[in-house]
């Protein structure tokens, strides 16, 4: 989610928006096309003591104060786990209750940090330059918090403006996208991506591996690659999956597991249906599996996604996966 460089797509994006006018972006669209990224172009933008018509400046007071995470005029609501991950300060109480282990870190927004936030779009500009409220991933808003946002989203006090990024737009309240300048984020073509993720350290190889374990989805790709996960692995998952083998996810948390064969799933019924792959090469996926055996195996990974983040025995749920998996690539009837 966090990236050293701006990607070009992402700029376009961001000059874009930076010429229409609006108080309320919504950034939608599938993970790992940049929501987070444009919505933090946009906000250094907005806030910026020298900005074009490119966006900001990047040297100037207000641009180091974001880089450091000290902006007077920047709100970012995250939730917490989101937060730490990034490198954004949590309230005072909240980074003293985790410390004194009250409580984990929250993985979604809480109604407390939006209450501090509203307050917030009320203060007084400290820079002179607006106030900016920076929402993600706005899924993460549950009902409460979501309505404890609508009265100022709607009407903003003063110089705010407000950029929600999500990856699952459609979960949002009605009423909040309703409030909000809608943008689709734009899918950047192979040939762009494969040169931006080369241009972060990953060797050319492992680049075009990883953006298609990633469905083309650059941003995904290189959280993927700098997960510590090997491309020949994703390569191999297949027809190790086929076998039984379960050695092949031994690095791997549940969650990345379901997710992985979740892509393999896909793209054996796609070539069942004569689709093509959208995540393994064909020549790299197993032959067995009936229509019906890979539909059931897809219905109980969607299941078990719904509660892999609970605290099971990570060994043994791969095992069951693998187990799982195994039976349903070598199907015959």
């Amino acid at each position: 989610m966090s990236t050293s460089v701006v990607a070009p797509w992402i700029a376009v994006q961001a000059q874009q928006l930076l010429a229409q006018r609006g108080h309320a972006w919504l950034l939608t669209g599938p993970s790992g096309l940049g929501q987070y990224s444009l919505a933090l172009a946009l906000v250094r933008a907005w806030l910026c003591e020298h900005p074009s018509a490119q966006g900001a400046c990047g040297t100037c007071g207000s641009c180091h104060a974001i880089d450091v995470r000290t902006h007077a005029d920047l709100c970012v609501l995250m939730p917490e786990t989101f937060m730490l991950e990034l490198g954004w300060p949590l309230s005072e109480k909240a980074q003293s209750d985790i410390d004194d282990k009250k409580r984990k870190p929250s993985k979604e927004i809480r109604v407390d940090a939006m209450r501090d936030a509203v307050e917030f779009s009320q203060r007084t500009s400290a820079r002179g330059r607006g106030k900016a409220v920076l929402v993600f991933p706005a899924e993460r808003m549950n009902n409460v918090t979501a309505n404890a946002l609508l009265k100022t989203l709607e009407e903003p006090p003063g110089d705010v403006k407000f950029v929600l990024a999500s990856d699952a737009g459609h979960q949002l309240l009605p009423t909040i996208r309703s409030r909000c300048l809608g943008h689709s984020m734009v899918w950047p073509d192979v040939t762009s991506s494969l040169a931006w993720i080369e241009g972060q350290g990953v060797p050319p190889a492992q680049a075009r591996v990883m953006l298609r374990a990633a469905g083309g989805r650059p941003e995904d790709a290189l959280l993927f690659s700098q997960s510590g996960r090997d491309a020949q692995a994703w390569v191999k998952l297949p027809k190790a999956m086929a076998r039984g083998d379960v050695s092949v996810l031994k690095d791997w948390s549940p969650a990345q597991a379901v997710d992985a064969l979740h892509k393999l799933c896909h793209d054996a019924l796609a070539v069942k249906t004569g689709a093509e792959p959208r995540f393994f090469e064909s020549a790299d996926l197993p032959a067995g599996g009936t229509l019906a055996t890979l539909t059931a195996w897809n219905r109980a990974l969607a299941a078990t996604s719904r509660t892999v983040e609970h605290p099971f025995n990570a060994g043994l749920m791969l095992e069951a996966l693998v187990s799982q998996a195994q039976i349903a690539l070598n199907s015959k009837q």
